[in-house]
């Protein structure tokens, strides 16, 4: 696995439009991962996530960054929380092939799930500079390539508005008391890195199968299904194993953890394995041409509640992305992005294409659905907390 400097990631801010905040700045203070303390009700067979040494979670932090994540003050006009773009009946995706920032623009990446980020080394679609949801906080909050949150040059104006909330200081100074209830971005960020580390999940009804030995809560077809993806035929294990179905890992188990980015044929604009020019993968970071069209792998957890799917959410359904990998990469006949992903030289030699009868299909699917944990999906410990109709999310 790389290894990046805190000056790689700063400069990887810079490429991407994110100025160096004081938060940001602060982010060595963070040191190094440690196996995390928090009680995650998880099952006995999970384990523990890490979290930097410099953030332990702790029953404060995540109560103030449950607020903060519904509350659209943390957008330049009111408008976006981040809840906006990470609903909670979705797994924490938005259910849009882009999200939208608060001009309207679409940013150009699907928004990822949040359940379990616990448990990822790397946070987003392409940046293996991320590595800790403190970082990647600032990403939404402070992005101007398109604004998102929208608070660049205006991080003050937010603070003010934070501080004038009745509940906040109370809040805050339970959170950080080393730091006085500091209201800060600094703060902030780490509150809700606090809170989205404890989105944890694992009580779907194929956990319960695997690993409770529950053989009352799997269909055939679903049994049928797993044989299918965990064997060679189709080679989808090889990218999506592990704990949350992602060769891009890391827990108490497994401390260092890997960062997997792949090319999936998913374009080839120029027969040399092109993509667009504001999807181009980790090669946007690491300046690679053979990084071109990298992307991280997702996790499958919860897969079947977080369409569209794919970087650019592309794919609106489960039956799109398995054509897609069974003609082992995507043909585009038309427009600036046409091209033969199959015959991308850089994708990964895992997708290769596979032939599927209808009721194979079927059963792929049915496993896919059993790694939905309904739980999460309306867990009291995750949602809105402000009275209603106090803040609305668009």
């Amino acid at each position: 696995m790389k290894r990046f400097t805190l000056a790689l990631y700063l400069a990887a801010f810079a490429i991407l439009g994110i100025k160096a905040t004081g938060a940001s700045a602060k982010l060595s203070e963070l040191g190094d991962f440690v196996v995390s303390k928090f009680d995650f009700h998880l099952p006995a067979w999970a384990p523990q996530p890490l979290e930097p040494k410099g953030n332990p979670t702790t029953k404060a932090k995540v109560e103030l960054g449950r607020y903060l994540f519904y509350d659209t003050r943390l957008s330049v006009d009111g408008t976006l929380s981040c809840a906006s773009c990470h609903i909670q009946s979705k797994a924490f995706t938005d259910g849009r092939p882009t999200s939208i920032g608060v001009t309207g623009q679409h940013t150009p990446r699907n928004a990822m799930p949040l359940v379990n980020a616990a448990y990822f080394p790397a946070l987003t679609w392409s940046n293996p500079l991320l590595h800790t949801a403190e970082q990647q906080a600032l990403v939404p909050l402070t992005n101007v390539t398109p604004p998102e949150l929208g608070i660049d040059k205006h991080e003050d104006e937010m603070i003010t508005r934070l501080k004038a909330e009745p509940m906040y200081p109370k809040l805050f100074r339970a959170a950080f008391p080393e730091a006085k209830g500091d209201i800060s971005l600094a703060t902030l960020t780490r509150a809700l890195a606090a809170f989205e580390r404890s989105i944890v999940s694992f009580r779907s009804p194929y956990d319960r199968y695997r690993y409770d030995n529950d053989m009352t809560v799997m269909s055939d077809a679903a049994l049928r299904g797993e044989a299918l993806f965990f064997g060679e035929r189709l080679e989808c294990h090889h990218c999506h194993n592990g704990l949350n179905f992602t060769d891009s890992e890391r827990h108490a188990r497994n401390p260092m953890g890997t960062s997997a980015f792949h090319n999936t044929g998913l374009y080839n604009m120029d027969g040399k394995g092109g993509y667009p020019a504001d999807n181009t993968g980790i090669r946007e970071i690491t300046g690679r041409d053979d990084d071109m069209g990298r992307m991280r792998t997702p996790s499958l957890r919860n897969v079947a509640v977080t369409a569209p799917y794919f970087h650019d959410g592309s794919a609106k359904t489960l039956d799109d992305v398995i054509d897609h990998y069974a003609a082992g990469g995507r043909t585009i006949q038309n427009g600036p992005n046409a091209g033969v992903g199959k015959n991308n030289p850089l994708k990964s030699s895992f997708i290769s294409g596979f032939t599927l009868t209808p009721s194979e299909r079927d059963d792929l699917k049915a496993f896919l659905n059993s790694l939905t944990d309904d739980a999460v999906l309306t867990d009291p410990r995750f949602s809105d907390p402000w009275p209603k109709p106090q803040r609305k999310i668009p």
